[in-house]
């Protein structure tokens, strides 16, 4: 990874780290209350409440979204300058928590499954670290709590509702992410530039037969077997047609049909995901799977309704951001603390909408907890996922940090 050095000098985070860690009781309350009263989706007044009272007494604009329950809250440095942009995302998962945790969810049925608690607190002790700095900074910390990550494209309706642009009619200039997983040492900074996550869109396959009795398939036109023909071919298209330098992952995750064991079903659907890296890869495999299904079912007499739904695009790390912040990382942490990431990560992750507008950086926060072997934790949309809430002092003094970085005069 090429570095660069960015305004801020290596001494402009003194002390930052360790007034992180003086915070961390206090960030770590947060996170676990959020924890134990999780909400989804775009609607979570709770955790929007819970921001804005842990905001509250800072000097911060707040505002709140009118289409979604986000926080909006603007750090307006001393003297002007750049605006930087700092994003958490706070909604949690429909999934039933076995963490054995003793501040483990309340609500049935759902959990802070990927760690945004987590971001969410961090994000708000990096608020706290920068206001206790606002007389040096040059410019002004816009600080995004999102939801609707998991589905919606929260950041999508942010953006649409103003998130990137500053009240003198300006626009951020950078934009930085953290994401906790427990793939990585606690307390060390993964990244990369270009691709880190990937694109991801939805299929749907409606095979159509004709059904009968079970007794009889031969009067019958059985879309089981096409079906099932169907996800077998696209395996091989995907090994066959991809290029193994720009992949892609086709995953089908649920096959649904017929009611009861002794008749022939009239249909069978399909459904899943295909993540890619590239425009290109994006549209070959848009094409190969509407291709490969469609003649899969007609060598069989049968019929293929095909719908493909687009989802959040890549996100995509501008070079000479991830450089910086490797940097910034590596004056805070000390360089053995951060790591290049070798691979991007075939999830999918909305602030890819802010980083099509405004160049930057998400990077990974290690947050395993010591002694767990790699192997033996479970990461991020587990229920029994754990984080080591330790990792959130590193957190929240690089989100701090990168904001430093751009808004602290040189020298």
């Amino acid at each position: 990874m090429t570095r660069s050095h960015g305004t801020a000098s290596q001494g402009a985070f003194g002390g930052l780290l360790a007034e992180a860690h003086a915070a961390l009781p206090g960030i770590v309350a947060l996170r676990r209350g959020i924890h134990r009263f999780p909400e989804l989706g775009s609607h979570l007044p709770r955790t929007q409440q819970a921001v804005l009272e842990a905001l509250a007494g800072l000097g911060l604009d707040l505002a709140t979204g009118s289409r979604l329950s986000s926080v909006t809250a603007t750090l307006e440095g001393a003297r002007p300058g750049p605006a930087v942009l700092l994003r958490a995302d706070m909604d949690a998962l429909p999934v039933a928590e076995d963490s054995g945790l003793d501040f483990a969810s309340e609500v049935p049925g759902a959990m802070h499954a990927c760690g945004h608690d987590t971001h969410t607190a961090m994000l708000v002790g990096a608020a706290r670290l920068l206001a206790a700095r606002r007389s040096r900074l040059a410019g002004r910390v816009v600080f995004m709590f999102q939801p609707a990550e998991e589905s919606g494209g929260g950041a999508q309706h942010m953006i649409d509702e103003g998130v990137l642009e500053t009240a003198d009619g300006g626009f951020v200039a950078a934009a930085f992410a953290l994401h906790v997983t427990t793939r990585f040492e606690s307390g060390t900074v993964h990244l990369r530039p270009g691709p880190t996550f990937a694109a991801s869109d939805g299929l749907r396959v409606t095979v159509r037969g004709r059904g009968g009795h079970a007794s009889t398939p031969h009067r019958a036109l059985d879309p089981v077997p096409v079906a099932c023909e169907i996800v077998q071919a696209l395996q091989s298209m995907v090994t066959r047609t991809v290029d193994l330098f720009d992949p892609a992952v086709v995953t089908i995750a649920s096959i649904h049909a017929g009611t009861t064991a002794n008749v022939i079903p009239e249909t069978a659907e399909i459904h899943g995901t295909f993540r890619t890296l590239s425009p290109a890869a994006r549209q070959l495999v848009r094409d190969n799977i509407t291709r490969v299904a469609r003649h899969v079912a007609a060598a069989h007499g049968a019929e293929a309704d095909i719908t493909l739904t687009e989802g959040y695009p890549p996100v995509v790390n501008d070079p000479a951001g991830t450089a910086a912040l490797y940097d910034t990382a590596a004056a805070l942490l000390g360089p053995d603390r951060v790591h290049h990431l070798a691979e991007p990560f075939m999830g999918a992750e909305d602030f890819s909408y802010v980083l099509r507008r405004v160049p930057g950086t998400m990077a990974f926060l290690g947050a395993r907890p010591p002694g767990v072997p790699a192997a033996d934790a479970p990461d991020c949309h587990s229920n029994r996922v754990v984080f080591d809430e330790a990792a959130l002092a590193t957190g929240a003094a690089l989100h701090a940090a990168a904001a430093l970085r751009v808004c602290l005069p040189a020298g």
